[in-house]
């Protein structure tokens, strides 16, 4: 599967986070995520934290990936936001994030959570992707790269 329409309400795409550190960051993402799934804000604030706590997510190339599994959460599910200006999220290339994917999970559902996070770190360790979210002008446009080639009009 090349999209991660599934995983990713279009509700909790960020075309332009406004942060001033990792863990308003991730604030805004958990809070952005609740109002999309109804899920517990706080709770998945709280994971998340604990979760990066024992090693930052940075993946590098701007890119970062939080995650966590919280109670309530039905099936894998994620958001999106492009930080102004990038987060330290301690990649091994020493590069703060822009691009952000939060991704939670049900916590008796760790396949599930793994191949998620699989197919969230193939998309974003693709250069063109990473350009093309960089690029794109607002919601519909990111909504659009994450819903996959077919629907972003590839040549």
């Amino acid at each position: 599967m090349n999209d991660l329409n599934d995983l990713v309400a279009p509700e909790a795409i960020l075309p332009r986070a406004l942060v001033t550190s990792r863990r308003q960051a991730l604030q805004v993402l958990t809070e952005a995520l609740a109002k999309a799934s109804s899920i517990d804000a706080r709770a998945a604030f709280d994971a998340v934290l604990i979760r990066e706590r024992l090693s930052g997510t940075g993946m590098g190339e701007g890119v970062a990936i939080p995650h966590a599994f919280v109670a309530g959460v039905t099936r894998p599910i994620g958001a999106f936001a492009r930080l102004e200006p990038a987060q330290d999220f301690d990649a091994l290339d020493g590069r703060p994030a822009d691009l952000v994917f939060l991704l939670l999970s049900p916590p008796d559902r760790g396949a599930d959570h793994l191949k998620a996070f699989a197919r969230v770190s193939r998309f974003m360790r693709r250069a063109d992707m990473r350009e093309k979210l960089r690029a794109a002008r607002g919601a519909d446009e990111l909504t659009a790269l994450f819903a996959g080639p077919a629907r972003v009009g590839a040549a």
